[in-house]
């Protein structure tokens, strides 16, 4: 029988960044340029060899003008990932499939936005005229009740997990204070150089309860992109390979965009168990062969269910473990040591997938000791998307 797998079969051979910032000062498809022939130079790959070009739905610079302007020659595969952060990973699973199947041979995964300075995510949905589509019109529901952002509908369920869980907010402030942690230590993050202590997180205003502003991540403008190809062409590329030891999407039951109220238990993350259950097996790992994980942090109170789903601690038990400072520098499991999209940047995951990529070449800012195994995951509370990288095969 043949082997089905995807584990092992592809690698992340090449990474590339714009600067991170509040206003760019230029378009999104120059951003996305720019991190593309980055991430191909960084990988030594000419632009004219790549032939497939994955990337979200809510990415505003086509697959075909990205190839176009790198120079470009035959595009042989090409999609997009709905469900915005969500598709944090997917992409990659997108490559990984295709190099795996012969489909393409080199892959560029993208993502540019000017989210800060054009089109920000957190202002909310009061002004926005009415789109009878069937996928937003549970919106209606909620808006006229005053649930018009995103931290409003977030917001929602950490009420109901610190109830049945006894966490409080310094808990959801100690993953904000070990993010600002690592980001203070990082030179490309926007807030280099700038901690903060858990008395600030507390004093900063509340935007909707419990989430404080720092408790939310930021709006950033900028570009990361990444280079996929096959196992065996990694070996010979210039950088250490990040293997891609399991890739999966996840989407449970009830699910409604950031907004899943009715389902029996809004406490956890299934899709994330759903994530976790698929990334072990293919894998062939568990929690403990772990290392340091990229947690998707554009709201800090579900950090804890995803290190709960995850397997790092039990139900419930992820404030203990945020407490005993196991997420943070020199912690048992440090998660988002480039200081996350609460300290470097919000471009939607990919600098984090980009981050586990350092981890595993051993060139991370804040480098975890002996590597073998990064966790990425994408957004929670929508169908989401994981990673596991690995060193070696």
């Amino acid at each position: 029988m043949s082997d089905r797998s995807l584990t092992d079969k592809a690698a992340i051979v090449g990474i590339g960044a714009t600067e991170f910032s509040k206003n760019s000062g230029r378009s999104e498809m120059q951003l996305a340029v720019e991190a593309v022939t980055a991430a191909l130079a960084d990988a030594g790959i000419d632009p004219s060899e790549v032939d497939g070009k994955p990337t979200y739905t809510l990415d505003h610079n086509p697959e075909i003008e990205v190839f176009r302007l790198i120079g470009g020659k035959e595009l042989k595969f090409f999609s997009r990932i709905h469900y915005g952060g969500g598709a944090a990973c997917a992409p990659v699973q997108q490559a990984a499939m295709a190099v795996a199947t012969c489909i393409a041979d080199v892959v560029v995964c993208y993502r540019a936005m000017n989210e800060r300075s054009e089109l920000p995510f957190g202002t909310g949905m009061q002004e926005t005229q009415p789109n009878p589509t069937f996928e937003t019109a549970h919106y209606g529901w909620y808006i006229p009740h005053g649930l018009v952002t995103p931290a409003s509908w977030v917001a929602m369920n950490p009420q109901r997990y610190m109830h049945e869980y006894g966490a409080t907010s310094e808990d959801f402030g100690r993953i904000s204070v070990a993010a600002r942690d690592f980001a203070a230590t990082n030179p490309k993050a926007w807030f280099s150089k700038q901690q903060i202590t858990l008395e600030e997180h507390q004093q900063s205003r509340m935007i909707v309860e419990p989430l404080h502003l720092l408790d939310c991540c930021q709006e950033s403008d900028g570009a990361v992109a990444l280079v996929i190809t096959s196992a065996e062409r990694a070996r010979d590329l210039r950088q250490r390979p990040a293997y891609i030891r399991g890739a999966a999407q996840g989407a449970c039951d009830d699910p409604q965009m950031l907004t899943g109220f009715y389902r029996q238990d809004i406490t956890g993350l299934p899709e994330m168990g759903l994530m976790a259950r698929q990334l072990y097996s293919q894998a062939g790992i568990g929690p403990d062969e772990i290392q340091t994980a990229v947690i998707y942090d554009h709201f800090t109170p579900f950090v804890l269910p995803q290190l709960e789903e995850f397997g790092f601690c039990d139900r419930g038990e992820a404030k203990n473990f945020v407490r005993d400072g196991h997420h943070a520098r020199r912690g048992r499991l440090p998660i988002n040591t480039h200081g996350g999209q609460l300290g470097e940047a919000y471009i939607h995951g990919m600098n984090g997938v980009a981050e586990a990529v350092r981890q595993v070449r051993g060139s991370s800012v804040n480098q975890v000791e002996d590597v073998e195994h990064v966790l990425v995951t994408a957004g929670t509370g929508v169908p989401t998307s994981g990673l596991i990288l690995g060193a070696s095969l």
